[in-house]
């Protein structure tokens, strides 16, 4: 498991939230996205997902 949260460069759709997520957490991308689409369909997933833009930082 990854001891940070960064956005990768690679691997990522849009701007690397759930694949940063994923690989801090060892699980995977497909099952954040798709937990990400669940839950801005029945919340606020769109508003988490671009704050998590904002404060996660990119890789370098």
């Amino acid at each position: 498991m990854a001891s940070q949260l960064v956005r990768p460069r690679n691997g990522k759709v849009i701007a690397g939230v759930c694949a940063a997520l994923a690989a801090r957490f060892g699980i995977s991308k497909t099952l954040v996205r798709l937990l990400f689409v669940i839950f801005g369909l029945v919340g606020a997933g769109e508003i988490a997902y671009i704050i998590l833009w904002i404060v996660i930082p990119k890789s370098y």
